[in-house]
């Protein structure tokens, strides 16, 4: 079981997904990464939120970024969001993944910034873990 889950909605946004996982690896929080498009795959999509025992999800996603805001419409876990820079130089994305319907938290960092998405995970995951929480601190 993965603490935290990371959706991409394609593979060309596993450049950001990496730098999530990187920093989760280094902190030592259980992750895996999955790729399924809010647009392309909603079937597949919905499995795998369902199917998943994870405590946090990461969705990154570019142009429309509805990932984000589907996967917390289908969770009451925490959701943040990664908007990634496929056109209008990400603004677009992190629009999309900050305008969400009341009801429907996404909570937002910045353009390409998987390394940030991961640190708020952890901190999330360390209100109930002392030992993360410790490494959090150094």
């Amino acid at each position: 079981m993965a603490d935290v889950l990371i959706l991409v909605g394609s593979e060309s946004d596993m450049q950001v997904a990496k730098k999530a996982a990187d920093a989760l690896t280094e902190l030592g929080v259980s992750h895996e990464i999955k790729v399924a498009s809010a647009h392309r795959q909603p079937g597949l999509l919905d499995k795998i939120i369902k199917g998943s025992d994870a405590k946090v999800f990461i969705g990154i996603a570019g142009l429309s970024a509805a990932l984000p805001g589907v996967i917390a419409s289908k969770t009451k876990k925490p959701v943040i969001g990664v908007p990634v820079d496929v056109a209008l130089s990400g603004l677009d994305a992190l629009l999309s993944m900050m305008q969400m319907p009341a009801g429907v938290p996404v909570a937002t960092v910045g353009i390409g910034n998987g390394k940030n998405a991961a640190i708020l995970a952890a901190r999330i995951l360390a209100i109930s873990d002392a030992k993360l929480a410790s490494k959090l601190n150094k």
